[in-house]
């Protein structure tokens, strides 16, 4: 596999089985490179530890993808609530 083009608009479109790739990739080859996207994501490294030590298996990158995808859903679901009505005046905006 040739490095992956990780951004976050290219990861939110990802599958979890593609994604898990690219994290496997980052884990062996750059691992500052995905401690960078987590970070931008902003899924805390205390959190993956966590997940890490709760899950049965010694392969990290599923569970990091499912940390991520849930973060980024978890990101949409914020934006849908907060997004405001564009038809709005400014008065109904404050």
């Amino acid at each position: 596999m040739a490095e992956p083009i990780l951004d976050i608009a290219t990861i939110e479109q990802l599958n979890k089985a593609d994604l898990i790739k690219a994290i496997d990739w980052l884990i062996s080859r750059d691992f500052e490179k995905l401690v960078f996207i987590l970070y931008r994501i902003d899924v805390s490294e205390a959190k993956i530890k966590i997940l890490l030590d709760q899950a049965n298996t010694t392969d990290a990158a599923p569970v990091i993808a499912e940390a991520i995808m849930q973060r980024l859903e978890e990101k949409k679901a914020s934006r849908e609530k907060y997004k405001q009505d564009p038809t709005a005046s400014d008065e109904e905006k404050w």
